[in-house]
């Protein structure tokens, strides 16, 4: 008589509800799950559509194990890329200011502290309290550090003027997208932290017209957006007065947005 093994049953249960890397997502779920009564719990609610991050309750995320609470935006493999152009920019000091606007689980700012070797005064902000309870679990920083509110406006206002990276992964999908989106993005992330707006750079432009007066002369923000995007996203940063560049990474189909505070003359 054949037996399958219970890995091997939980995999087929994966396959057939559509998630390709099955055997990846069983191991994951066995390995977190502490009984098989969680692990139950567990596979049903991914059957049922929950990213998986969420039921793991962590992503990885450029080498470092993020906690993802449901609710809050998962961090994408893609935003890697944004980390390293982060990192490559950064200033030498260690007395750097570095800034994660829109932060969700705080997974870039803490791996772009992280690829400093954990030098520089990291702040974050996101206007989801979900995601700020989340980024307090994540960062390795003191908690006054995480703030909640409206992009900038969430920022002590000692930091005006003094940002040498400043990081924002604002949500840059088109009002009109959101429909297409995979389900698991559309049903279980917050709506806020997808939606970009009409055309998907709302938030860009409101990021970019205040970025001048908090960056350091030299200081460099740094964005995300689609490829297609791109040409329009590197308009408004230029046309806020910024140096831009732009950087794209084949592989993790990653565009990266560099806008520059140029250093006066």
């Amino acid at each position: 008589m054949h037996h399958t093994t219970p890995q091997a049953e939980l995999t087929r249960r994966l396959r057939a509800a559509g998630c390709v890397f099955a055997e990846d997502e069983a191991r994951l779920l066995s390995e977190t799950a502490r009984d098989a009564a969680e692990l139950a719990r567990m596979t049903a609610r991914r059957i049922a559509g929950h990213p998986l991050e969420h039921v793991l309750g962590w992503a990885e995320f450029a080498g470092l194990r993020i906690a993802v609470d449901p609710g809050v935006f998962v961090p994408r493999r893609r935003t890697e890329f944004l980390v390293r152009c982060a990192a490559a920019g950064a200033p030498g000091p260690a007395d750097a200011v570095l800034v994660d606007l829109c932060c969700g689980t705080g997974a870039v700012g803490a791996a772009l502290l992280a690829a400093l070797g954990g030098r520089g005064e990291l702040h974050a902000a996101d206007l989801d309290p979900a995601a700020v309870r989340c980024a307090r679990r994540n960062l390795p920083v003191p908690g006054d550090h995480v703030h909640r509110g409206d992009l900038f406006a969430a920022l002590p206002d000692r930091l005006r003027g003094r940002i040498d990276v400043l990081t924002a992964n604002v949500p840059y999908v088109p009002t009109a997208d959101i429909p297409f989106l995979p389900p698991e993005a559309r049903d279980h992330e917050p709506r806020p932290a997808l939606d970009g707006g009409p055309d998907g750079l709302a938030l860009l432009r409101r990021v970019a017209a205040a970025a001048p007066d908090w960056l350091a002369p030299g200081g460099t923000l740094l964005t995300e957006t689609s490829s297609r995007q791109a040409a329009a996203a590197a308009r408004i940063l230029a046309d806020a007065g910024l140096e831009t560049a732009v950087s794209t990474d084949p592989e993790l189909s990653a565009t990266v947005l560099t806008g520059r505070r140029p250093r006066p003359r």
